[in-house]
């Protein structure tokens, strides 16, 4: 008998919620779960928390020694230079960031980050050795196939320079409906399921970045994982994620749905 087992990424943004004392709470609380749950211990689940910039060292030695990854929310596309007030690539390598979020709906809305400036931040995102955590999403209710069109232009133009001419690495693409961050209710199971497997489509065709996953996010929540049952590689968490608890519920589903899908 051979037994395949599906491997989940589970992300959590902290975005501004947290200050340093509580992000420290936090980070010890899902260090513990993740230091003993069959999740990890069975090499299922790969995980990572993205923290504000000034907790990435307490957030890094608390789960240190578990499975759980660090990164960062943000990144500049130049690697130095007189750039007041950003981060580096580097400098976040040094921190012990291994993932960083580009893209995200709020950055393009309250920031104005264009598409060239998410491809130039990708870009540096992997020149640097981190995971860029990719977020595309259609900005109003649109059907589904519009919505897959138009999360994989995102997805091409994002990686179109780092694709033909390197440099090369793992990305995390999290599919986030503009629509649906902070709404009430995730989008529709279907709908997340096309679109999901339009950008899986999409980066086989792309070829240049192997083992790269598509995640979903938008008020994902415990129990959607469940609920979605494979359409997605796993979660990108927000809000739903501020109780421990839930973040080992979501755990729990993945070990699941695992055990569920033993192939003979």
């Amino acid at each position: 008998m051979t037994i395949t087992r599906p491997t989940f990424t589970i992300g959590v943004s902290l975005k501004m919620y947290f200050g340093l004392a509580e992000t420290a709470r936090w980070s010890k609380a899902v260090a513990r779960i993740a230091a003993t749950h069959d999740a990890f211990a069975s090499g299922i689940v790969n995980a990572f928390v993205l923290p504000t910039f000034p907790a990435i060292a307490s957030a890094r030695e608390a789960f240190a020694g578990t499975a759980v990854a660090i990164g960062a929310q943000n990144l500049h596309w130049e690697d130095s230079g007189a750039w007041t007030g950003e981060i580096s690539g580097p400098v976040l390598r040094e921190l012990g960031a291994t993932y960083v979020e580009v893209g995200h709906a709020e950055r393009r809305s309250a920031f104005g980050e264009t598409d060239d400036i998410v491809a130039a931040k990708t870009a540096a995102a992997l020149r640097n050795g981190l995971t860029p955590v990719l977020c595309v999403g259609e900005p109003e209710r649109v059907s589904a196939a519009e919505a897959a069109k138009w999360c994989v232009s995102e997805v091409r133009s994002a990686l179109a320079d780092a694709s033909a001419h390197g440099p090369l690495g793992r990305v995390v693409v999290a599919y986030e409906p503009r629509w649906a961050i902070g709404a009430a209710a995730p989008a529709h199971s279907e709908h997340i399921r096309e679109v999901c497997d339009a950008l899986r489509s999409t980066l086989v065709a792309i070829g240049a970045h192997p083992g790269s996953t598509v995640i979903y996010g938008g008020s994902a929540r415990p129990g959607l994982l469940t609920q979605l049952d494979g359409a997605v590689d796993g979660l990108f968490l927000g809000r739903f994620a501020h109780n421990p608890v839930a973040v080992g519920q979501v755990l729990d589903e993945a070990l699941a749905l695992s055990r569920s899908t033993l192939v003979a």
